[in-house]
């Protein structure tokens, strides 16, 4: 039973994560220190995505999974718990590298926008 928690926790952790990423940079907006967490943060998810690394959280909740008496399945983390409701086609090699773009291009216009923003109250 706690295993099947944990791994439940794992899920909504990497979940909260990868929005962390794609929206985080509209925090710093309001907090500025966590672009010191958010850039890391941002780096990490585009490294797996080019690289085609596997995330450590998925492996963990599939063992978890496990452990708990249940299957693991195949493929990572966006595959399984994403992809199937954002879009219906599998992951690819080519569309995870699409998707590093996307993250990486989102956040630079957001901190372009906050850079902007930033400079125009400095010279106030």
């Amino acid at each position: 039973m706690l295993d099947r928690v944990l791994a439940d926790a794992v899920v909504v952790l990497h979940l909260a994560f990868i929005v962390f990423v794609v929206a985080g940079g509209l925090l710093v907006a309001r907090y500025v220190a966590l672009a010191w967490l958010h850039l890391p943060a941002v780096g990490w998810v585009v490294w797996l995505e080019f690289s085609g690394a596997v995330c450590p959280l998925t492996p963990l909740e599939k063992l978890l999974r496990v452990r708990a008496g249940g299957a693991g399945y195949a493929g990572g983390f966006v595959e399984h718990h994403l992809m199937p409701i954002i879009y219906p086609a599998g992951l690819t090699a080519a569309f995870q590298i699409v998707l590093g773009m996307l993250i990486l291009m989102l956040n630079a216009a957001v901190y372009a926008w906050l850079w902007r923003r930033h400079r125009t109250r400095s010279r106030r």
